[in-house]
């Protein structure tokens, strides 16, 4: 029998909406991993709703995760999105190291959720931004949107379209600040395509993985992408094919959601389309720059 990939995944969980650990579990399971929930707030449902409940679980992480080393537990891959505070990016850190400690091979995916659109969420403050700064460095890929690639590389977000060799620039300087591999997600081009782009820094490569655009916002599709992307590269798929893979799978989702007309605050309605994720694409469209 295979082995299992073993996935830490670190995120808040959010009882209504389908972001963060509600979006990882089941999709991260369903192609083929064992999911382990580290959270880092539970709320009752995602912020984008005017009410909802919150509670910090900071200074609950460490003796969590205790558990875990009590139990020799190992993972393969350690995966971060929401974080809430200076004092968690430490935490977290510091868990990375003990994972590594067992598993030199581990992977370490940061999706650096700060920011949106040119706007950088009211959570995050220059501390912060430095602080994930620090966790980029621990990491082996990034999957920023081009609004966090610009914050962490303390560049000026000027325009909602970029140029394929200002995107080529950017990923190279993210992966100086210590990432193998750098991925910089929903890029809009000045030529009017929609793109992800990304770097292996050890290979000098780069490719260019189109998806198709539907003019809807839903919250949690970074969430969905990320999940996807781990799930398909842990079941071997080559970078720009997990990628791409996620990348249809997304916008199939959203479109799914756009057509039901639900309430944008519940996320999309990914439960319905979960058998595509087995319809894996015959032929690519990514390209190798």
């Amino acid at each position: 029998m295979n082995k299992i990939p073993k996935i830490m995944a670190i995120n808040d969980m959010s009882g209504i909406g389908r972001c963060s650990l509600t979006v990882a579990l089941p999709i991260i399971s369903a192609l083929g991993c064992q999911v382990c929930p580290l959270p880092t707030a539970l709320l009752s449902n995602q912020s984008e709703y005017e009410e909802f409940y919150f509670f910090d679980f900071t200074k609950y992480m460490e003796e969590y995760y205790l558990g875990w080393e009590k139990n020799d537990t190992s993972f393969d891959c350690v995966y971060t999105g929401f974080i809430g505070s200076e004092d968690q990016i430490n935490i977290i850190i510091d868990i990375i190291d003990k994972v590594r400690e067992k598993n030199k091979e581990a992977l370490v995916i940061v999706d650096p959720v700060m920011g949106d659109q040119g706007f950088t969420y009211p959570t995050y403050n220059h501390k912060m931004i430095d602080r994930m700064t620090s966790l980029v460095k621990e990491a082996t890929i990034i999957t920023p949107n081009l609004t966090e690639a610009c914050i962490l590389l303390g560049k000026k977000y000027e325009k909602e379209k970029a140029t394929i060799k200002q995107v080529k620039n950017y990923l190279k300087d993210l992966c100086n600040i210590g990432p193998k591999i750098s991925v910089i997600t929903g890029v809009r081009t000045e030529e009017g395509q929609h793109i992800n782009l990304c770097y292996n820094k050890e290979e000098d490569k780069f490719w260019l993985i189109p998806f198709e655009y539907i003019n809807k916002r839903y919250p949690g599709t970074g969430d969905l992408f990320t999940s996807l992307f781990i799930g398909y590269l842990m079941k071997g798929k080559l970078l720009p094919e997990a990628i791409e893979e996620a990348s249809r799978f997304v916008s199939l989702a959203v479109l799914t959601t756009y057509q039901a007309n639900t309430l944008s605050s519940e996320g999309v309605i990914f439960e319905k389309i979960m058998k595509e994720l087995y319809n894996e694409i015959k032929e690519y469209k990514y390209v190798s720059m």
